[in-house]
């Protein structure tokens, strides 16, 4: 924290905001989209009723479901904001003329131009690179993410998830969100270090290589740098998500109640 605000100052912590900032709203209807509806056609399919409470393996299907999907969205969103976050100088045109063969060279203007300069390089593949190991973080991840949620609401709430009140989808949320992204943290090591690659240099020839390479180099602690930040960041960032996503499905159902009475 010291080391970036003496280098970059307050603006340095927001780098590569703009991107995810932009894209969260889509990014998160999506997901919580998907995951509910393929819980609702799940229950549907197997009790005839797609308001009954789901079963743990409908819970972990569409969890599954929505993490393979969120990650046509996420990688290239997650591409951009890694690339602008290793910038550690200001872009300078007359500079950019120069080989960039030293990490922190800028490279990109801001997320339209990283976005841009990737497509012409690298192609559709450059925009994807590290998808891969984004679907081994987040099928799981997602799976961490909605099952602990689900069931640490419903020990707290009588009601299960049904109706629940504020408290217990803050706090369930919350919990959700640690356990998630706590455990997603090597495999978000690995893809990281996959979409920083290529700027500067090709180190990694896949997941397995980025994995091997990065144990070879800097032991087993390496997949867990970064996970207490991660953690942190998960309960505030998760109980916000599902704070948000429970209120405005009751404030909308009960509008279409009041609609149709």
């Amino acid at each position: 924290v010291l080391t970036v605000y003496r280098n970059e100052s307050v603006a340095g912590f927001f780098k590569g905001m703009s991107f995810p900032l932009a894209s969260i709203a889509v990014y998160s209807s999506v997901v919580f989209g998907v995951f509910s509806n393929t819980q609702r056609l799940l229950s549907q399919l197997r009790h005839g009723d797609a308001s009954h409470a789901p079963v743990l393996a409908d819970v972990a299907l569409a969890s599954m479901v929505a993490g393979f999907v969120s990650v046509g969205i996420g990688t290239p969103v997650d591409l951009v904001k890694i690339r602008l976050q290793m910038q550690t100088q200001p872009y300078i045109t007359a500079n950019n003329k120069l080989k960039p063969t030293v990490p922190g060279f800028p490279m990109y203007r801001g997320p339209i131009h990283c976005f841009r300069t990737v497509l012409q390089k690298e192609g559709i593949a450059g925009i994807y690179r590290g998808v891969g190991a984004m679907l081994l973080r987040d099928v799981p991840g997602y799976c961490l993410y909605f099952i602990p949620y689900t069931f640490v609401c419903g020990w707290i709430n009588p009601d299960g998830c049904i109706s629940p009140n504020p408290s217990s989808v803050w706090l369930a949320g919350g919990i959700a969100g640690v356990i998630s992204w706590g455990t997603a943290t090597p495999m978000d090591v690995v893809k990281s270090r996959l979409q920083a690659d290529g700027v500067y240099l090709n180190k990694y020839k896949g997941i397995l290589d980025c994995i091997l390479q990065s144990y070879q180099n800097e032991g087993l602690k390496v997949f867990f740098r970064g996970i207490t930040v991660n953690a942190v960041r998960g309960f505030p960032m998760s109980s916000a998500m599902f704070l948000g996503y429970e209120l405005s499905l009751k404030a909308m159902k009960r509008d279409q109640t009041e609609t149709n009475p």
